[in-house]
């Protein structure tokens, strides 16, 4: 290995930790609002690239039955739960409209413009505005009557939620891969570096991506009703902010989040219907190195995972998954030595 073959990899290995990034602060957020280790993040990844190569084909992305399966499921639920307890007609159809709206001018919108073949920045929204609200009817489907269970009981539920979700992509997006087409297929070239238009925008977008939330979070009544939701529930509760609220922005930022780096790893990389588990166990990597607490160090976390990942891939490409999980063991083995213990009760 020589310089120029070092820069190479570093250059590879940013580019890959910035999608990581934005995986690994999506658990981060989802984790310290909720105390879900949510899994299935990078399902939401997978679904995302799938769907904006389902519409280049010119057909309509299984996306949009599944939203739709998710939002009869979440109808149903609600509608059993407003007869057990007796509630007025009128507060059922308030909620139904709530839960369906958004999703049903989604998948209308796209119905409507896929056989137009529309440009390649409308495809984009679409797909965000298909996988997004997804979010949060997973949390309502999986997670909301479970929002006091222990971390233990959540864990297993996500494991359960990321099966759920890899066969349902399999049913409506088929076993075939897909690769994008890049946004900018300009090529830049850097000393013995060559920079691909769809590299600079993923750098750009994540780092505009964190930008935009800290801005969220320190800036705004709502960021700051998360970070009190993540210090205390209780307190959160105490003080007027609806913990159930919290727990649905949450998810349904880790879906835009999730969609948001599909759309930017679709051009770089083959996406199946399974890809997300790979791609968000290397997000949960970078998590754990921040504790599952910091979005800085789940940054820090995502770019060491990512020249690993593309230093161990040029010494050892057989084996580059094994060394970046094995990582992990370092950082769990010090965190149980900084991180205090309690036991959950």
């Amino acid at each position: 290995m020589d310089l120029s073959i070092a820069a190479i990899l570093g250059v590879d290995g940013v580019i890959n930790g910035a999608i990581y990034a934005l995986v690994a602060i999506a658990l981060v957020l989802v984790f310290a609002v909720t105390r879900i280790v949510f899994i299935p993040q990078g399902e939401f990844v997978a679904f995302a690239a799938l769907t904006m190569a389902l519409f280049q084909t010119g057909a309509l992305p299984g996306t949009v039955w599944l939203l739709l399966l998710m939002v009869a499921l979440v109808l149903v639920l609600d509608a059993v739960r407003a007869w057990r307890e007796a509630w007025p007609l009128a507060r059922w159809a308030r909620l139904a409209v709530r839960t369906a709206a958004l999703p049903l001018v989604a998948c209308g919108l796209t119905a409507w413009l896929v056989p137009q073949q529309p440009p390649l920045i409308v495809q984009a929204l679409l797909t965000l505005a298909l996988v997004t609200p997804m979010g949060p009817l997973v949390y309502r489907l999986a997670y909301r009557s479970l929002a006091s269970a222990s971390v233990l009981v959540l864990l297993i539920v996500s494991v359960g939620v990321h099966f759920a979700l890899t066969g349902l992509g399999l049913v409506f997006f088929g076993a075939e891969g897909f690769r994008n087409p890049p946004f900018w297929d300009e090529r830049l070239s850097v000393g013995p570096v060559t920079l691909s238009g769809q590299a600079i925008i993923i750098v750009a977008a994540s780092l505009a991506l964190i930008v935009a939330l800290f801005v969220l979070f320190d800036r705004t009544l709502t960021g700051k009703a998360l970070r009190a939701t993540s210090v205390n529930q209780t307190g959160a509760r105490l003080m007027g902010i609806s913990t159930d609220a919290a727990g649905s922005l949450s998810f349904t930022l880790a879906a835009f989040i999730g969609a948001l780096s599909g759309l930017l790893i679709g051009p770089t990389t083959t996406v199946f219907f399974d890809s997300g588990f790979l791609i968000g166990l290397k997000g949960f990597v970078a998590a754990v190195f921040a504790g599952l607490t910091s979005f800085p160090l789940a940054l820090v976390g995502a770019l060491g995972v990512g020249l690993v990942e593309a230093f161990g891939s040029f010494w050892a490409s057989a084996f580059k998954e094994v060394i970046v999980f094995t990582a992990i063991l370092p950082v769990l083995l010090w965190r149980s030595f900084v991180d205090p213990h309690d036991e959950e009760h």
